[in-house]
């Protein structure tokens, strides 16, 4: 290149406008590309930096817990019983008014101070409102002006298969942008919140350590999930990431601000997951919706008339796939709807309209288990080879009202105790028929060599086993 066209050529470069004023790429054709910038522009405000730090309590040394070793450290500095922590992650506001920010529980866990970054670089000193460990939310307030909200829209209209941004700071690069799909709905069982109460947006937009609490969009720039983890063995993203529907986050903001405090849908029922031997027993084409083991006296499904051996197929038409699913969603139910349960009982489908009720609702005490009792005649029943079991009776000491016959050995090379029936369970009925002592006992096992299914009680909880050969 000659050194005239050179210099003409930097001076091109140099007369084209920075960024600021940046004029969209065009095709051909003058049009304007398709970008999400425009959408972008208008989001990205209301996305901060949350950075936090923290106390955690240390275990003590145990030497020092012992009067005996502790005497010959008198004198001695006492350890240091608290270590700090700090913390990256990502929040969104959600009320511009009020200072009002979304974030996850984890993101400020242990925090004792909460600094907010905002996109135009100020620094704001952030409180704690409430948080949920779980579900995993949180939300915190800050004061300042100028501040910029996200509008949230309808996460129950969500598709596989829209399109979806995720904005955040991962591994601290501020305001990072990634795009995807949504890759799944309604994910649980998953693990991700120990104990908790999960129902996630899957997308393979990029989520990243850091990205906790950050803002999944859809192309109108409205609020549809926060991002709360990854699945991923590296740490970093494999195309697996999981965001809370905003429905969701919002239904605990309003109780958080209304009652300052998490009130628990419960419907007080013992469930068990369909396996293949049940499917069978139940008459089920496939291993759909979960299986009532037990009803807890005093709670709503008792009152809505739920029963054991009742298959619960759908809430409000949607599929219940597990019992961890079933809990997750009752969980996450405001206590006081309505929800109708489509169940299966005795082969034919059936409506129950349930109204849910809360944790703080009385059930009944947990029974112990029996301790031994005198024998009674073993089954002739091939299946239950060798099994002895006896009548509880209405005086029984532990058991209460409870009816049925209670198992007092199973020998370990037979089918019984391959099915898992233990000395000490309460066998209430047989093949979904109610026995209530050993006479009905014996009647409902007459010529069911091939398979029996027991509903038994053990302990505070019950479940249903399928005996065969």
């Amino acid at each position: 290149m000659s050194e005239k066209l050179l210099v003409l050529a930097l001076a091109v470069v140099l007369l084209l406008p920075g960024p600021a004023g940046a004029q969209p790429f065009a095709r051909d054709d003058g049009q304007p590309l398709p970008s999400l910038a425009p959408m972008l522009d208008k989001v990205r405000p209301a996305v901060v930096n949350i950075s936090t730090e923290g106390r955690v309590k240390l275990q003590q040394n145990p030497l020092f817990s012992d009067p005996f070793f502790r005497h010959f450290f008198r004198g001695l500095p006492e350890q240091q019983l608290e270590r700090k922590t700090q913390s990256l992650g990502s929040g969104v506001i959600v009320d511009a008014r009020e200072g009002l920010i979304l974030t996850n529980s984890h993101v400020i866990a242990n925090a004792v101070q909460i600094t907010v970054t905002l996109l135009d670089g100020r620094r704001l000193e952030a409180e704690r409102v409430g948080d949920d460990p779980e579900t995993d939310v949180a939300l915190i307030r800050v004061s300042g002006k100028d501040l910029s909200a996200i509008r949230f829209t309808d996460s129950e209209r969500l598709r596989v298969g829209d399109f979806v941004v995720a904005i955040g700071n991962p591994f601290g690069l501020s305001h990072t942008v990634t795009s995807g799909i949504i890759s799944g709905l309604g994910r649980s069982s998953l693990g991700i919140i120990n104990e908790g109460y999960e129902n996630f947006i899957q997308t393979d937009a990029a989520i990243n350590p850091g990205n906790s609490g950050g803002a999944l969009v859809n192309l109108n720039g409205e609020l549809v999930g926060i991002n709360t983890a990854i699945f991923s063995r590296s740490g970093g993203s494999v195309g697996i990431g999981f965001a809370i529907p905003i429905n969701l986050a919002m239904q605990i903001v309003e109780q958080l601000l209304d009652k300052g405090e998490i009130t628990r849908g419960f419907l007080g029922v013992v469930t068990q997951d369909i396996d293949d031997d049940l499917a069978k027993a139940f008459d089920l084409d496939k291993r759909i919706g979960v299986v009532v083991a037990n009803v807890l006296q005093g709670s709503s499904a008792e009152r809505a008339g739920l029963r054991p051996g009742d298959v619960i197929l759908s809430l409000d038409g949607k599929p219940v796939r597990n019992s961890r699913g079933l809990r997750s969603r009752i969980g996450l139910t405001p206590v006081g709807k309505q929800i109708k349960f489509s169940i299966l009982r005795g082969g034919e489908k059936l409506t129950v309209p349930v109204t849910i009720g809360s944790t703080s609702e009385q059930v009944a005490a947990a029974r112990n288990k029996k301790d031994g009792d005198d024998q009674k005649p073993q089954m002739g029943n091939n299946l239950l080879r060798g099994v002895t079991l006896g009548d509880i009776g209405e005086d029984h000491p532990k058991y209460g009202t409870v009816r049925g016959v209670i198992v007092v050995r199973v020998p370990t090379d037979g089918p019984a105790w391959r099915a898992k029936l233990r000395p000490g369970d309460i066998i209430t009925s047989v093949n979904l028929v109610s026995v209530d002592d050993m006479a009905a006992f014996l009647r409902e096992i007459v010529g069911k060599d091939e398979r029996l299914v027991l509903r038994i009680i053990r302990g505070d909880t019950a479940g249903f086993i399928v005996i065969k050969e």
